[in-house]
């Protein structure tokens, strides 16, 4: 079962916690003391680090703690700006806008008899939230977790406690490497597999379970994916089900930047197709994918889209905006 929400609201920073090399823990909650909305493993909540800064970060906390929600942030010099911002510019008695939660990468241990876990760096996130609840639910479940170093690895570990036959550690500082074929090779049949991590480690194990039972592969992308020139080059229609008008989207523009432009409100944080939140119901038409959260089975139902990236792959489209 998976939450959605696109409320916002303030919430105060109450806690900063070092966690790792890089990588702060902050705990936010209700100016007013109340509890917050209800979460499962998985989700994620948009947060505006700076005023024209906003980022994604899973909730890595307790699920069954309402009083807070807690999130990890890797400082990233090279990266974007927001990790450098949340680090620097987000103090305990700060307030900060939160959008959320929202989860695209739901995990149900009544449903998931025996999950394989593989996190690579920050990835351990969500995947830590995940650990837990099958940890507490009795299945057989497994952890594989790389990282440059055991000192950058968050949760490392409180994740070994919860059972050490059960989660492998692979530090690159001391000649261990994920062997992902080997893990994709020693799958039992009924295992699910739920990765999150650098784009090289997702795209990889997309490679290896091609031609596994649907489904099989559950995964979370922090980089967006790149693609070439679109299938359609020439403009599209959009045409606007419920406002009864159509908008045309030409090569260099996207769906939702048009859509602005008409004064269409559509949530929307990330523009990469990597949170999200700008995913739209899609009535009629063919759609080019270009995001990295719906699965590839959704993707080939088409019944809903990202705006920020996918595009027409054909003359129109009818979304029920």
């Amino acid at each position: 079962m998976s939450f959605f929400s696109d409320v916002e609201r303030d919430l105060v920073v109450a806690t900063r916690t070092p966690l790792a090399d890089g990588v702060v823990a902050v705990d936010l909650v209700a100016p007013n003391g109340r509890d917050l909305p209800a979460w499962t493993p998985g989700s994620h909540i948009d947060v505006r680090v700076a005023p024209d800064t906003e980022r994604q970060y899973s909730l890595c906390g307790d699920p069954t703690d309402r009083s807070r929600w807690r999130v990890a942030v890797l400082r990233e010099d090279a990266g974007r700006g927001g990790s450098v911002a949340a680090h620097e510019q987000i103090a305990v008695g700060d307030r900060v806008r939160v959008r959320g939660p929202r989860n695209h990468f739901g995990f149900d241990p009544q449903t998931t008899p025996a999950p394989v876990f593989v996190a690579g760096g920050i990835g351990i996130t969500p995947i830590r939230v995940m650990v837990e609840a099958a940890a507490r639910a009795g299945l057989d479940w497994r952890l594989h977790y790389a990282g440059r170093s055991r000192r950058a690895m968050a949760f490392a570990d409180e994740l070994l406690a919860l059972d050490p036959d059960r989660v492998t550690l692979y530090a690159a500082d001391e000649g261990a490497r994920l062997d992902l074929p080997a893990v994709v090779a020693g799958l039992p049949d009924d295992a699910q597999v739920y990765a999150c991590g650098p784009l090289r480690l997702t795209e990889e194990l997309d490679a290896l379970t091609q031609g596994s039972p649907d489904g099989r592969l559950h995964s979370e992308h922090f980089v967006a994916r790149e693609f070439g020139a679109p299938v359609w080059t020439e403009p599209f229609e959009v045409e606007l089900a419920l406002r009864g008008e159509t908008v045309t989207v030409p090569p260099e523009r996207s769906i939702l930047d048009v859509l602005d432009d008409a004064g269409v409100l559509v949530p929307s944080s990330c523009r990469r197709g990597t949170c999200g939140s700008c995913e739209t119901p899609v009535l009629e038409g063919e759609v080019e994918h270009r995001d990295s959260v719906l699965t590839p089975a959704e993707q080939a139902d088409s019944l809903t889209m990202m705006v920020c990236v996918s595009r027409a792959a054909g003359p129109k489209l009818v979304l029920d905006l």
